[in-house]
């Protein structure tokens, strides 16, 4: 069944069917944010950009990106033969040496151009 939890909404969900497949959506909303084009230039054989946006509207504001990314990170982890979910995480942090003079100043003298 489809609903707020899941990633097809077609799989039973209330309303209207599907007009077009929810694959041909899915590569579109990946095409338009991997080319980062406005969502009128999609090409002509994806779905209309007002049905892409759409979807890709209402599962942002889902969260389902996050939950998506999560599955897909999970899966390459294990196909490296890694843990899906990393145990520990190191910080590293780095002094940056900063000026010796300290307060503002400028980085240009004024110039002054004689005709």
């Amino acid at each position: 069944m489809g609903g707020a939890g899941t990633v097809d909404p077609g799989a039973g969900a209330w309303g209207r069917p599907l007009t077009h497949p929810w694959r041909a959506i899915i590569e579109a909303l990946a095409y338009g944010l991997r080319a980062g084009c406005a969502w009128r230039l999609l090409p002509h054989d994806c779905p209309p950009w007002q049905t892409v946006y759409h979807y890709g509207r209402v599962r942002r504001i889902e969260g389902c990106g996050e939950e998506i990314l999560a599955v897909l990170r999970a899966r390459e982890r294990t196909g490296q033969g890694r843990n899906a979910v990393p145990r520990a995480g190191a910080l590293v942090s780095q002094s940056v040496k900063g000026t010796e003079r300290g307060g503002r100043h400028g980085s240009t003298a004024a110039r002054t151009y004689t005709a």
